[in-house]
């Protein structure tokens, strides 16, 4: 429904200014169309932000409660406990936001625990109360702030395990205390820039290069995966509450960094959005992520050397046409070059902080 209203490493940050600028958005109304429409890239968006927080829900905060009596709070930092899936989410998206890559995206709430997740708008009001009632589809508009134009979207924050409601439930300071798994909690806005210049119509298709969609998805990824090995891995393991382990779930401890990405990734895979990840290296533990042809060896060569920029191009897949981007995979924490450079099945065993140590393949459905 349209409405129309009048700390990662500094290379990634400068990457993503390099990559983005709102007149990139094209305003197309015929057929010939060469990028992806808005919506549909707040709907790619918003799946990796949802998988995301999937993961972190399930596989850690619920898993670990019940198989450890692993704790999550609202005061994580001074206790040995876990942040809570709104916390992930949120330090997520600070994190993100600060990229300077323009797409922008919040947590927002009818019966927020903090005032500051209110609607602060009759618009955001109105699409959080729409998303409530029709779960199934987005609230979708197009509104201008200090000159730049956006196409926004609310989708809904829905309860994905039992840690969300029970802190919600037994909140002091929540205005709803009767949530079940599942119910609409509130919903996640996204902020999609379009520029400062276009025919400012609802019915127009706004239409974005396939390179700025994948610059949005891998900022997610990266900062899911930086908040978890910040927050969760390193802190719980430096503190000798838990430690990492490359058969998390036999082992019944916290997964390796790359290994939550992998994990969001099978969850994306699952929506049926065309939308794909994935890690490759050319020092693979694992050989089933060694580049698969000599698009990923050339991409990974390149941003080994290069790691500024991404590799980017289109690719065929049997019949479909795909645009793919490779970004460099940094040694983001600790735990990353501890596991490569200590297993047995690893080919280069001198990794530092930083380092290059393979690429995440982001891969969108194109026309």
């Amino acid at each position: 429904m349209y409405r129309l209203i009048f700390k990662m490493p500094l290379v990634c940050a400068f990457t993503s200014l390099l990559l983005f600028h709102p007149s990139l958005v094209q305003s197309d109304h015929s057929e010939n169309r060469n990028g992806i429409s808005a919506r549909s890239a707040a709907d790619l968006v918003h799946g990796v932000i949802e998988a995301g927080r999937t993961t972190y829900s399930q596989a850690i905060v619920d898993r670990l409660g019940k198989s450890h009596s692993l704790k999550t709070t609202e005061n994580w930092k001074q206790e040995n406990t876990l942040p809570l899936p709104a916390q992930f989410l949120m330090m997520s998206s600070r994190m993100s936001n600060q990229r300077g890559i323009g797409m922008r995206y919040r947590l927002m709430s009818l019966w927020p625990i903090n005032p500051q997740n209110a609607p602060p708008s009759q618009t955001e009001q109105r699409g959080l109360n729409q998303v409530a009632q029709q779960p199934g589809e987005p609230f979708t508009w197009v509104v201008q702030k200090n000159g730049l134009w956006f196409y926004e979207a609310i989708y809904p924050d829905k309860a994905v395990a039992e840690s969300c409601v029970f802190c919600h439930n037994h909140h002091p300071k929540s205005p709803k205390t009767d949530f079940k798994v599942g119910d609409v909690m509130g919903g996640i806005v996204i902020d999609l820039p379009l520029g400062r210049r276009f025919n400012k119509k609802p019915s127009d298709q706004f239409l974005f290069p396939p390179e700025v969609v994948a610059d949005y998805v891998h900022s997610i990824l990266e900062s899911n995966r930086a908040v978890y090995a910040k927050h969760v891995v390193d802190r719980l393991e430096s503190r000798g509450v838990m430690s990492s382990s490359e058969n998390w779930e036999q082992d019944q401890s916290l997964m390796l960094p790359a290994q939550f990405l992998m994990n969001t990734s099978r969850l994306i895979r699952r929506k049926g959005l065309g939308l794909d990840f994935q890690l490759i290296s050319l020092w693979p533990i694992n050989m089933k992520n060694s580049p698969g042809n000599e698009f990923e060896q050339v991409g990974l060569e390149t941003v080994d050397y290069h790691p500024i920029r991404p590799y980017s191009g289109r690719v065929k897949i049997g019949r479909k046409q795909f645009f793919q981007s490779i970004y460099p995979d940094l040694a983001v924490a600790p735990a990353c070059i501890e596991c490569h450079n200590a297993h047995p099945k690893s080919p280069k065993r001198d990794f530092k902080l930083l380092d290059v140590m393979g690429g995440i393949v982001v891969t969108l459905p194109v026309r």
